[in-house]
């Protein structure tokens, strides 16, 4: 027993001088907001404000210098973060984190973004202001690299520092734009349930968009089993140490309904939530020209920003820019795939995977007329049966740089649309307002069409060309909205209304968001900042009463108990909120889970099933098919001499449902509220380790919102009854343009990437709440109100 309590007594001195070393190694490498620092390559004194929230406002005589600037004062507080962003799509993760990446690098590098990324670097303009203030912005991130302090999370992984170069600027917009997709994690999944048990099983899932009731109003100014390719993505995604976009919203109002006739602009971003968040804003002013914007890490100009004369940002369009083929190799030559000419020759290509502590992994990556042979590249694809991936994205010419910087550098709406029509892939609803009444939404992305009667939910034929993209369409027939009548263009990741009678195939979101938006912009003609403000942190679903005046309607009030009885009252009662003491979404969410586990569980099976719950088409299912009386799913195929209907399917799914919610949470019905259940935690990282966990991660919170209200709060359905939040609003920002020097955005946690900073987590609580900060555009209050970074040129 002594010895036991000696060395449990030792091991707890170790984990002390472990954190406590930690603790001193974090304040050492606090970033450095204020003082004098020399720069080379700058030509004039440069000067950055950190604000109260640690957001830099960069003023300086010219672009480059601001460039410079900018990439500095963005690695110290974000270059741990920019390490990992730039390591994932050229598959290098293992050269830190050793062979528990080894899957996602194998995935990635197969996917052949580091090959695009090279070919679209090669064709660029190396005379052009988006090259040459790329480069400028690099400059500052490598001279920080030599110079600066290093993370802690480079000494305690031992991260070897590399300069960084434009290529990883590519592969960072590369993989994000992968990410975007949903084709990978749906397609297989649907053909298995085709291949399975028939097309009626899809009648209930509506794939065709038949369910996509709420549209996007378009305006001119005038046999293999393929599950294992959506488990395999999915968890790659998820196990990703950078979160990967998951949809948003965004809506923009035109000045007649506006209380002060100016254009007002809403735009929140849903990611998943990590730590540090996604977004870093810094705020840049030049003699010829302004901007305040939201970066990703390593990149070098905002996706979202906004200035005096305008504002942008996006959502995701959910546009289907990812075709899975299925090829047949040729029996006598596995070196060769069949065509419509004969058989072709796969393309090889060789890749070297470095992981720590063990030998290379040499990873040779076939590839046919569609794209990758993803077979080696992930589990459970049978090698002898070639499915290959086609993704718009490496096929199309990658003009991303020149399309990011044209939208941060437009002098106008026209010159806008021009960089707007540049982005290939991926596919992003991009919203813009002025301050001179405009307000407008493109979609974009290079879109395609297939032959009649091609469904590219399915897995396709690869060998016959007959599944073959036959034609791409000009950006003209991309769905838009310019100044339309109705004074306000949105976007919800729902489906736009059909061009030319042609309906876009594509994974979108219900119409649950999209409707509640559009309801509360119509109701009213006198919308101020303070209203938008509200809006963008509504709870309240427009679909789930009415999904749950479908589930009672199949429950007999005489086969239930109290308790049930009681939770039947306080569902009835609901209008669709899901604030932190509300009891009914606790209730709704475990129904619905029970309802869809006993319904698709038994012919999908558990593993499949679970697949089921991570994707759009599951979201789309709940409010429709719970209509359907006849639907195919309501039998269970395991009882075989019983053939169960909606009403015994949804009766015993809310007994179980209010059974484990007592087991859960205790018998007082009225203490089972939503924030006991819905908690929200930004994980580093390398919060993995246990000891590291409470130094990393911010949280847990208890959170309001849900999944498909306004304030997207989105969870993974599970049987345990706990919902913690994986993903939602990155950025919450409002513009008001007729107070355009004191426009609101709030972040998840804080600007820094640096655990010892002040600006780690401090708007956490403002985020939680649905407040905002301001962002400060006034030099003179900036001045005033801020600490001082001088950069002097390096002699």
């Amino acid at each position: 027993m002594k010895t036991l309590k000696k060395s449990l007594f030792i091991l707890l001195v170790l984990v002390a001088v472990l954190a406590g070393s930690i603790f001193m190694y974090a304040l050492y490498s606090k970033p450095t907001y204020e003082g004098e620092l020399a720069l080379k390559n700058i030509q004039k004194e440069t000067t950055v404000h950190f604000d109260e929230f640690g957001v830099p406002h960069i003023y300086a005589e010219n672009s480059k210098d601001a460039m410079v600037a900018l990439g500095y004062v963005h690695a110290q507080d974000r270059l741990w973060q920019m390490e990992l962003m730039r390591r994932i799509a050229p598959g290098r993760l293992s050269e830190i984190f050793g062979s528990v990446a080894l899957k996602n690098d194998k995935f990635f590098a197969g996917l052949g973004i580091e090959e695009a990324s090279a070919k679209a670097i090669a064709a660029l303009d190396k005379n052009s202001p988006s090259y040459q203030l790329t480069i400028s912005y690099l400059d500052g991130i490598n001279q920080y690299l030599d110079e600066g302090k290093t993370p802690i999370e480079f000494s305690m992984i031992g991260v070897k520092k590399e300069k960084f170069t434009i290529k990883d600027v590519y592969n960072i917009f590369g993989y994000m734009s992968f990410s975007f997709a949903m084709a990978q994690k749906s397609d297989p999944l649907l053909t298995d349930i085709r291949n399975k048990y028939g097309a009626e099983y899809l009648k209930d899932l509506g794939i065709n968009g038949e369910f996509n009731t709420t549209k996007i109003k378009n305006a001119s100014e005038n046999p293999q089993e393929y599950a294992a390719i959506s488990k395999s993505i999915a968890q790659l995604l998820d196990n990703s140490p950078v979160s990967p976009f998951i949809g948003s919203n965004s809506w923009v109002i035109a000045p007649k309904k506006t209380k002060n006739g100016k254009v007002i602009f809403a735009n929140d971003p849903h990611i998943g939530f990590s730590q540090p968040g996604t977004w870093y804003e810094a705020h840049i002013v030049v003699p010829d020209f302004e901007l305040y914007g939201c970066y990703l890490a390593g990149t070098p100009y905002p996706l979202l920003g906004h200035n005096r004369d305008y504002a942008y940002g996006l959502t995701m369009f959910e546009n289907d820019d990812i075709d899975l083929y299925q090829e047949q190799s040729n029996p006598k030559n596995d070196k060769e795939y069949k065509t419509p000419s004969g058989y072709g020759t796969y393309e090889i290509r060789k890749k070297t995977i470095k992981i720590k502590d063990s030998t290379d992994c040499v990873l040779s990556v076939k590839i046919s007329r569609h794209g990758p042979i993803m077979n080696n590249l992930m589990d459970g694809l049978e090698p002898n049966k070639p499915v290959a991936l086609s993704w718009i994205y490496i096929q199309q010419p990658i003009n991303i740089l020149d399309a990011v910087y044209s939208l941060s550098h437009a002098k106008s709406k026209a010159d806008f649309r021009k960089g707007v029509a540049l982005i290939a892939a991926p596919g992003l609803n991009v919203m813009y307002g002025d301050a001179k009444g405009n307000v407008a939404w493109w979609a974009t992305g290079k879109l395609y069409k297939h032959n009649k009667g091609v469904n590219p939910n399915f897995i396709l034929d690869g060998a016959s060309g007959k599944d073959d993209i036959v034609s791409f369409l000009d950006f003209s027939k991309n769905p838009s909205a310019v100044n339309p009548r109705w004074n306000y263009v949105y976007s919800a990741n729902n489906q736009p209304e059909p061009i030319d009678g042609f309906n876009y195939p594509g994974y979108y979101l219900p119409e649950d968001r999209a409707k509640r938006i559009s309801q509360l912009l119509d109701s009213k003609s006198s919308w101020d900042k303070e209203a938008v403000g509200n809006m963008i942190f509504d709870n309240v679903s427009s679909v789930a009463p009415n999904v749950v005046k479908e589930l009672i309607a199949n429950c007999s009030s005489k086969a239930l108990s109290n308790t049930q009885k009681q939770a039947i009252s306080i569902l009835k009662d609901w209008k669709g909120s899901n604030n932190l003491d509300d009891v009914a979404p606790t209730i709704y969410n475990k129904w619905v889970y029970q309802y869809m586990k006993n319904t698709f569980e038994d012919e999908l099976g558990k593993e499949k099933f679970e697949m089921f719950l991570g994707t759009h088409v599951m979201k789309q299912t709940i409010a429709n098919q719970i209509q359907n009386k006849n639907s195919v799913w309501w039998d269970n195929i395991n009882t075989k001499n019983n053939k169960e209907t909606r009403e015994n399917i949804v009766l015993q799914s809310f007994k179980e449902a209010i059974s484990a919610l007592e087991k859960q949470l205790g018998p007082d019905v009225l203490a089972w509220t939503w924030n006991r259940v819905h908690t929200l935690e930004h994980q580093h990282p390398l919060s993995k380790v246990a000891v590291l966990k409470n130094i990393f991660n911010v949280g847990p919170f208890e959170v309001s919102g849900s999944s498909e209200v306004i304030n997207n709060l989105f969870f993974s359905f599970s049987g345990s009854g706990e919902y913690q939040v994986k993903a939602g609003p990155s950025t919450r920002r409002v513009i008001d343009f007729s107070d355009i020097e004191n426009s609101w955005s709030v972040l998840p946690t804080g600007q820094s990437g640096n655990p010892m900073s002040a600006h780690y987590d401090d708007q956490a609580e403002l985020y939680n709440s649905g407040k905002f900060r301001r962002m400060l555009l006034n030099k003179e209050e900036i001045e005033r109100t801020s600490t001082k970074l001088t950069f002097k040129p390096s002699k």
